[in-house]
């Protein structure tokens, strides 16, 4: 497949410099928090927790809300409860509940629950993640993948692809963005309908974000790329924009900021939902989310968890409505 130009710098100018372009157009948020947000948390958290923790997403607007995974309770002991969270949660109109599948039995088992529509699967960008996170070269990884999509897709289910470490690894140090690239192209022509660029370890900035998708958009439409950023080093708002401004509309993000890769020192979890659709609304973006009842489910859940909220809009907004 021939790689397309990259959108030129005249046409990036005049979206930055034209924020009316905004205005009222569609940015879809994929909330990861019942998902990538809780996976590592070590006091387990109660099944009925969970789905009442969906059904309060799907309440505020959310079109995708990843629900669970169908990993073995051995490796994730807070993921064995999928089958029940993916049976007991409300199915509401117009919205996903993808689960994330390793492999082919978590697929087979994945296929036997009437209820599992969508699911994602993941690889990395480098051979040090992927050998420590799925215990296999980055080839091995994708030959799996390529099996998995295959056998979704003749089951009727959608699927969305993952590579984690697209900016730098916690074991390799800088990913090639030629590699993501390379990587991005497979997943679309495996039959992923889109794919998620995750920086795992949240070590990107404006300068290495946007040389990354500059390379990316060579290999991939824009309108197939989402962007999944963590929050280490308080560049995820910023990383977003650069996206935005390169003309993807699809990010991740998890509810309070639940989350963060357990291999990356100083981790401080993944992008806030609440802060992030923040930032669309003021730059004009329709998201279909309630954001008063967002920080509601934000602060629900925190309070369920006994842990702090680690969104800065879900605190500023809390405490200006308490101080009125």
């Amino acid at each position: 497949m021939l790689r397309s130009a990259v959108p030129s710098a005249v046409s990036i100018r005049t979206l930055v410099n034209n924020p009316s372009s905004k205005s009222g157009e569609a940015f879809r948020v994929v909330e990861v928090g019942a998902r990538d947000g809780l996976q590592n948390e070590k006091k387990m958290v109660p099944t009925a927790i969970k789905v009442e923790l969906i059904n309060k997403l799907s309440e505020v607007g959310l079109k995708t809300v990843e629900a669970t995974s169908y990993v073995s309770p051995k490796w994730v002991p807070q993921m064995g409860d999928h089958d029940n969270v993916i049976t007991q949660i409300k199915k509401y109109p117009g919205v996903a509940y993808p689960v994330l599948v390793p492999n082919l039995a978590g697929l087979k088992n994945a296929l036997q629950n009437e209820n599992v529509k969508e699911i994602a699967v993941f690889g990395a960008a480098s051979e040090g993640f992927s050998k420590k996170n799925i215990n296999c070269s980055i080839e091995e990884g994708f030959n799996r993948i390529k099996e998995v999509t295959e056998e979704a897709l003749k089951n009727n289910l959608r699927v969305r692809g993952y590579i984690s470490t697209v900016i730098a690894c916690p074991y390799d140090g800088k990913t090639k963005p030629s590699v993501v690239a390379d990587l991005t192209e497979k997943l679309l022509s495996f039959g992923c309908y889109e794919v998620s660029l995750g920086d795992t370890i949240g070590a990107g900035g404006a300068g290495s974000v946007g040389r990354l998708l500059d390379e990316v958009s060579k290999a991939a439409p824009l309108e197939k790329l989402a962007v999944h950023f963590h929050d280490t080093y308080g560049q995820a708002l910023s990383n977003v924009l650069v996206a935005i401004n390169r003309g993807i509309r699809v990010a991740d993000s998890s509810i309070a900021g639940l989350g963060g890769c357990p291999y990356a020192v100083g981790a401080t979890g993944n992008l806030a939902t609440e802060d992030l659709v923040y930032m669309l609304h003021d730059l004009g973006f329709n998201t279909g989310i309630n954001l008063p009842k967002l920080i509601q489910t934000s602060e629900w859940i925190c309070a369920q968890m006994g842990r702090n909220n680690a969104s800065r809009a879900s605190i500023a907004l809390l405490s200006k409505k308490k101080k009125l």
